[in-house]
């Protein structure tokens, strides 16, 4: 590995720990900290942490299973869709109608990567998925509350769009998109999923995350229903391909999959679970493993008056 300046150890979980989402404060600062970041060096580390993992033989078996999956859904990327999986009778997919172009791409929860090395890997993660599937950077944004403004200088030099505003996961899709999520708490996966929650929009949705398999064996399952029932819900129609963790980088990209809908296994669920979608509360959460936005923001949106991020004119359909 390239000598970076630090020196760390992975983690071992004691025996019968159970994965849990990244604790939203991270060891070095609180959210909207101001702490000065060499821009060069970090940059440089990216670049460096980059080159490790493209050479990884577990980075060959991610980047085969995206590229297979994103000509399926996205003719677009990747190249002559003819020479991906064949989607099968269900071909004339709803995700297949939308906007032809690049996938979209949104990552929310990364981490303080200046000082955090596992947030530093996944974002190095990140740029090399971006760079595989064909995504532009400018197409791809990024948000977590615990970014430093010298890290989201970062970010913008690298070619990111910075969102501004905590969206909670509450993310409406019209086109393919692709979420990484990497270790987020599960009231991020339950937004996502509520607010694209019908037939139409959930084939659009690719979540590279924490297994919804692995998340529903660690729960009990009626808090699982009671908390977090969109993914309760879609843990029963998704596919899902478990991706592959050297065991040096367990507390990095453990427990991590790729998670696509399916049309046709949609009408696995009744159709009752397609009525009236409620906006979840999580009333029984003292632990939400997400920072939400101030109450009087939240309040806004409650008015009928929406909160957006602005969007490069490049990203508009």
């Amino acid at each position: 590995m390239p000598n970076s300046g630090e020196e760390w150890q992975v983690a071992r979980r004691r025996k019968g720990a159970g994965r849990r989402g990244k604790i939203p404060h991270t060891a070095c600062h609180e959210p909207g900290h101001a702490d000065a970041v060499d821009t060069d060096r970090t940059k440089q580390r990216i670049t460096e942490t980059m080159a490790e993992l493209r050479c990884a033989d577990f980075w060959f078996e991610w980047r085969d299973r995206l590229t297979a999956v994103a000509k399926v859904d996205s003719p677009e990327v990747g190249g002559d869709p003819a020479a991906g999986s064949d989607p099968g009778p269900e071909g004339g997919d709803r995700a297949r109608e939308a906007p032809s172009g690049p996938l979209e791409c949104v990552c929310y929860g990364l981490g303080s990567f200046s000082c955090c090395v596992t947030a530093r890997y996944q974002l190095a993660m990140l740029l090399l998925i971006l760079e595989s599937l064909q995504i532009p950077m400018e197409w791809c944004s990024v948000y977590d509350p615990v970014f430093s403004s010298g890290e989201m200088e970062v970010l913008r030099q690298l070619g990111l769009n910075v969102l501004t505003e905590n969206e909670e996961g509450k993310r409406a899709v019209s086109r393919p998109t692709l979420f990484y999520l990497m270790h987020c708490g599960k009231a991020l996966y339950n937004n996502l999923l509520w607010k694209n929650w019908s037939r139409d929009a959930l084939p659009l949705l690719t979540i590279i995350g924490n297994s919804f398999a692995g998340i529903q064996d660690r729960m009990i399952q009626r808090e699982l229903q009671r908390d977090y029932s969109y993914i309760a819900h879609a843990v029963c129609v998704c596919e899902e391909w478990p991706l592959p963790c050297p065991s040096r980088l367990l507390d990095i990209f453990n427990d991590t999959a790729l998670i696509t809908f399916k049309p046709s296994s949609l009408c696995k669920l009744p159709q009752s679970a397609w009525g009236e979608a409620p906006e979840p509360q999580y009333q029984h959460c003292p632990d939400l493993e997400i920072i939400q936005r101030p109450t009087e923001m939240r309040g806004v949106e409650d008015e009928g008056i929406t909160v957006v991020s602005v969007v490069p004119s490049e990203m508009r359909g």
